[in-house]
């Protein structure tokens, strides 16, 4: 096998990194930081999956940070719901185009920050819907994953308006995007999508990704949850604009 040329590799590296710093912080966006650097180097059918792995490994890295934010009654809801509705928008994915979908996502996530960030005192949704509800946010997370890989920006949101702390909103995200993931690496290694190119990225993308991971837990104590929350907004806004900027063409 021949190795990818010099710059390809630094751009990975470089993505990998900056992915893995937002994954570390925020627990979640790897897939949105990664891809605006890998899709210049690989194709989209490779650049799926390893987000999958990088992701996967650096929520596992992430785990006994936060968990003593996990609360499994909490948590069960959307993950349930999430691995029901992956194979679900993967099925969807043959009849929806992606693109008008990244377009409607993002731009209601503009819409969102930009209203949060207005008003005077957000919205606090703590009890409303209840389990149900929250099974909803994970669902459609779990949907919008398998057809698009963005199944991070609905529960992220959903938790944001619980007005849970950031221990708590880590610990439904975090185990969350990492089971998704999970079954999203799973499904491309039963498609025979791991060529041995992929290979070679993921051999490299791995350990410096868990690096960037390690550098945003180290950020993510020193935050308190007035911080951390402005911090997930502006990373739901940037997500907010890439999707939009993705989607065209």
């Amino acid at each position: 096998m021949d190795l990818p040329p010099v710059g390809d590799i630094v751009v990975v590296a470089a993505g990998a990194l900056v992915a893995g710093f937002v994954n570390g912080l925020t627990g979640t966006g790897y897939a949105l930081a990664a891809m605006g650097f890998w899709l210049h180097a690989m194709s989209p059918i490779a650049a799926a999956p390893l987000v999958a792995l990088c992701a996967v490994g650096g929520h596992i890295q992430a785990l006994p940070s936060i968990w003593r934010g996990v609360r499994w009654p909490r948590l069960w809801p959307f993950l349930a719901c999430g691995l029901i509705g992956v194979p679900l928008g993967t099925m969807l994915l043959q009849h929806i185009r992606v693109q008008p979908l990244k377009l409607g996502v993002g731009t209601l996530l503009i819409v969102y920050v930009s209203w949060i960030f207005l008003v005077r005192r957000p919205p606090v949704i703590a009890t409303w819907g209840g389990r149900i509800a929250d099974g909803a946010a994970g669902f459609t997370g779990g949907v919008l994953g398998g057809m698009a890989s963005l199944s991070g920006p609905v529960p992220v949101t959903w938790v944001q308006l619980r007005n849970w702390s950031r221990d708590e909103q880590r610990g439904v995200n975090q185990p969350y995007n990492m089971a998704i993931l999970f079954l999203a690496l799973v499904s491309a290694a039963v498609s025979g999508l791991l060529d041995r190119t992929w290979l070679f990225w993921a051999t490299m993308s791995l350990p410096i990704s868990l690096v960037g991971t390690r550098l945003g837990l180290m950020l993510y104590g020193r935050v308190n949850d007035l911080q951390f929350r402005k911090i997930v907004l502006a990373m739901l806004g940037l997500s907010g604009v890439v999707l939009i900027a993705t989607s065209v063409g």
